[in-house]
């Protein structure tokens, strides 16, 4: 299963090896190299890169009153940093696949088109579904042949923060890019609510509200977004503005997940508001998780936003990979 998620490795044992932990570090560049290529790298951020996911998906309403989200599910080419162009399997031309929001009491259908070489289906992670849109096959639906299409159609009954990603040779296919965002209900005004009054605000309205797609497999690979740093998005607030982040762990590990000015307030989890919430700089999203932050920002500068596994963060190369950055003013 990991080899199919793009994770390889290899290990190699002598006779004369020693059973410790190695103390070598040297550098395979000299100091002087290594300083050029950080600055190199710093000096591109944020650089172009063709694609961009998470981009908002407006439904067509019928007579009926439903909302219908149309998505197809393709191979393309997509570059996840400048030059890496890689086989991203992808939702309307795009990974993450696009952001859909719906209200509580929508009634939604999904269509899905299966434009793949291999049978799909969809699961809606986190959202309260009919046990027949559950989208496993083969238990819950036929598998979505190539070619084919399938309607997945609910109601919206409750606030979520909703993944829906492929649940078909999934190992395969969601760290390649078969993953995205559905949301119910305001979270802009659901997550201020609930970090209002302990997060100092001006208005108590939150000035944006974020989508970070956390991935480390496939032919993706370790990136926010399905970019990889210097290709990350940067995001921008003045202070005492707010953002509301959803988290989503894509992937098959772990991301630790830090900004290094300010603390977070975390408000839900998996769509869940908390009860207390509590206020961290590093939040660990665990594969299939959802977890919600708010961050209002306190001091002007540009601070470093990057999972705190330092090999998904740092190479002697400068950064790369699960790294963006806050810029305040």
């Amino acid at each position: 299963g990991h080899q199919d998620s793009g994770m390889k490795a290899t290990l190699k044992v002598s006779a004369d090896a020693s059973g410790g932990p190695t103390t070598d570090t040297t550098p395979m560049m000299t100091n002087a190299q290594m300083d050029a290529a950080m600055d190199a790298v710093a000096k591109r951020f944020p650089a172009k890169t063709k694609g961009l996911g998470n981009q908002e998906l407006l439904p067509t309403i019928g007579a009926d009153g439903v909302k219908q989200f149309n998505i197809t599910a393709k191979v393309i080419d997509w570059e996840v940093e400048p030059g890496k162009v890689v086989k991203g399997w992808a939702y309307n031309g795009q990974v993450p696949g696009p952001v859909m929001h719906v209200n509580v009491g929508d009634k939604v259908r999904l269509r899905l088109k299966n434009e793949l070489a291999e049978s799909t289906s969809l699961h809606l992670h986190g959202i309260r579904v009919p046990n027949a849109m559950d989208g496993v096959d083969p238990y819950t639906q036929d598998p979505i042949l190539p070619g084919k299409s399938f309607d997945y159609e609910f109601t919206a009954i409750e606030p979520s923060i909703g993944m829906y990603h492929s649940h078909h040779n999934a190992q395969v296919q969601i760290p390649n890019g078969l993953a995205g965002a559905l949301i119910i209900g305001d979270w802009k005004a659901l997550a201020m609510k609930a970090a209002m009054p302990r997060v100092k605000d001006t208005d108590g309205k939150a000035e944006q509200e974020v989508v970070m797609v956390l991935n480390d497999a496939g032919t993706i690979g370790l990136s926010l977004n399905g970019k990889s740093f210097p290709a990350t998005q940067p995001y921008t607030l003045k202070i005492g503005e707010s953002m509301v982040v959803h988290y989503y762990n894509e992937g098959l590990m772990s991301h630790p997940m830090h900004l290094h000015q300010p603390s977070g307030l975390v408000v839900a989890r998996d769509g869940k508001i908390l009860e207390n919430p509590f206020f961290a700089d590093t939040v660990s999203i665990a594969p299939g998780e959802r977890w919600t932050v708010v961050y209002t920002a306190l001091d002007a500068g540009v601070w470093a936003w990057h999972c705190h596994i330092l090999t998904h963060a740092e190479t002697p190369e400068g950064m790369k990979f699960m790294v963006t950055a806050l810029i305040v003013s």
